[in-house]
Parts: C-alpha cells; sequence; structure tokens
C-alpha cells in the first residue's frame, strides 16, 4: 500500500493571469510533491498533489496563507490514495 496521498484543491478568487499556477508549481517542487495545476473556466485553479501526506497538507497551508499571486477567497479540498498516474508537477 502506498504511504502516499492525493490532494485536489479548488482555489476560488482572482487566481488566473497572474502567476498563481507557476507559483504553486514553484512550492510543489520544493515539497516534492507531483501533480498539476489547471485553469477552470469558471475562473478557479485546480490543483492536484500526490505524496506524503504532510507534504500535501503543507502545500494546502500556503495555498490558504496569503502569499500567494492575486486573490485567493477560498479553497476546497478533497483527499484521497494516490493513482501515481502524474509525473513531475506541471501547469495546465
Amino acid at each position: 500500500m502506498s504511504p502516499n496521498v492525493r490532494l485536489t484543491a479548488w482555489v476560488h478568487g482572482h487566481v488566473q493571469g497572474v502567476g498563481f499556477r507557476w507559483w504553486t508549481r514553484g512550492r510543489a517542487f520544493e515539497l516534492s510533491l507531483q501533480g498539476y495545476a489547471s485553469n477552470l473556466r469558471d475562473g478557479r485553479v485546480e490543483v492536484v498533489a500526490e505524496g506524503p501526506r504532510e507534504s500535501c497538507a503543507k502545500l494546502l497551508e500556503l495555498l490558504r496563507g496569503g502569499t500567494t499571486p492575486g486573490r485567493v477567497d477560498l479553497v476546497v479540498e478533497r483527499w484521497s490514495d494516490a493513482k501515481e498516474n502524474v509525473t513531475g508537477f506541471v501547469e495546465r
């Protein structure tokens, strides 16, 4: 059984066109997480990260922490088992 988990976070606010996905990729890289950050049509950014639960929790804390580019109003999270079908961390 894998010790890794998957965090899916939907970030609401003014988070498109401000370097948010680039910033998220940098934080995920620092935490050795795999996954992606993707703009959604409704203005949210979807962040999918896989790795140790502690690292994913730290990324979630950073997403909510007030130091991101743009303005984060709300982050909705979902935790699940890692699917291990992602490599690296990319902006989509």
